[in-house]
């Protein structure tokens, strides 16, 4: 017991579970009480009965759990949060609880233990000891539980709450702008050095030295002369045999206005209204302006002067 630590004046919560004795678990708690003197406290609370004991959060110094030498009991995370509770910030939890070298449903090992220590909130988790289960223990514990195995043990551990309260929270003061340095001091320049490689427009007017060249004494007689606009047209315009005529994109070389000319004459075409006009004029209608001329192949075109479509 003296080296758990507990001072005089420190609250103590000593929680146990069957099969525990009512005269160890007497004795217990006065030897604890003997500890913390008379101006410390002490609360014997069944581990069953913990959620529901109401104890106000942050109130205990000290949370000592199944440390009776005929205790089997497996903590549940019930449990241990409800220890994080009601312990002061910074507060220490000894607990000891029965676990296995190999892993089982009914019966934790002591890594798992220790993980679900750290899961309910506490830190600083050390093992402390470990012994052999004392036979009432054993025989209480695989009957409440029904495992069988033959590794089991006997450990205790130690944890402490962290140092603030749970849910609370404080002002971080963190700055994410980046630190702008000084920059380095430019290293002085020679004046003679900056002349050197300085030019104006005066330096210019005022040197005889300086020849500037006339732009048009750059052009001879042969750019002078208007081009001849079919030298113009690219080679790939869109003539040859089985090609054709399409106008490049951006064209420059005046396919494109010729082409758009040729689309305009051929919408002024007249057209037949009843598609008999080639058969000749027995076929025609009295208003048709292919009187008079002779039959001709569909789709042959025909011109007329603009006395026959004015007649018409």
């Amino acid at each position: 017991m003296a080296d758990l630590g507990i001072k005089t004046g420190d609250k103590v919560l000593l929680v146990w579970a069957q099969p525990s004795s009512p005269a160890a678990l007497k004795q217990f708690a006065e030897d604890v009480g003997a500890m913390v003197g008379a101006d410390g406290k002490v609360l014997v609370e069944n581990m069953e009965r913990l959620s529901l004991s109401s104890h106000s959060a942050s109130t205990f110094d000290w949370v000592l759990s199944c440390l009776l030498a005929d205790s089997s009991s497996i903590h549940s995370s019930e449990t241990l949060a409800e220890a994080a509770r009601v312990l002061k910030p910074g507060g220490k939890i000894v607990l000891e609880e029965p676990v296995t070298g190999a892993e089982a449903q009914s019966v934790r090992t002591v890594e798992k233990l220790m993980s679900a220590l750290k899961l309910s909130g506490f830190m600083s988790v050390a093992e402390v000891s470990k012994a052999e289960l004392s036979p009432e223990a054993l025989s209480s514990l695989r009957t409440a539980t029904g495992y069988q195995g033959n590794t089991l043990s006997r450990v205790r551990i130690s944890a402490s709450k962290p140092n603030f309260e749970v849910g609370s929270s404080t002002q971080l003061k963190l700055s994410f702008g980046k630190k702008t340095s000084k920059p380095a001091e430019k290293p002085a320049l020679d004046p003679n050095t900056v002349k050197m490689w300085t030019l104006s427009a005066n330096d210019i007017a005022d040197d005889d030295t300086v020849d500037l060249l006339d732009s048009d004494a750059l052009l001879d007689e042969d750019d002078l002369k208007k081009p001849d606009p079919a030298s113009l047209k690219a080679p790939s315009c869109g003539e040859g045999a089985g090609k054709k005529k399409k106008a490049c994109k951006n064209c420059t070389c005046g396919l494109a206005e010729e082409l758009e000319s040729e689309g305009k004459q051929k919408t002024n075409m007249p057209k037949s209204a009843c598609g008999s006009c080639y058969l000749g004029d027995a076929f025609r209608c009295a208003s048709c302006p292919y009187l008079g001329m002779p039959a001709f192949k569909p789709g042959e075109k025909i011109v007329l002067d603009n006395n026959t479509l004015t007649d018409a």
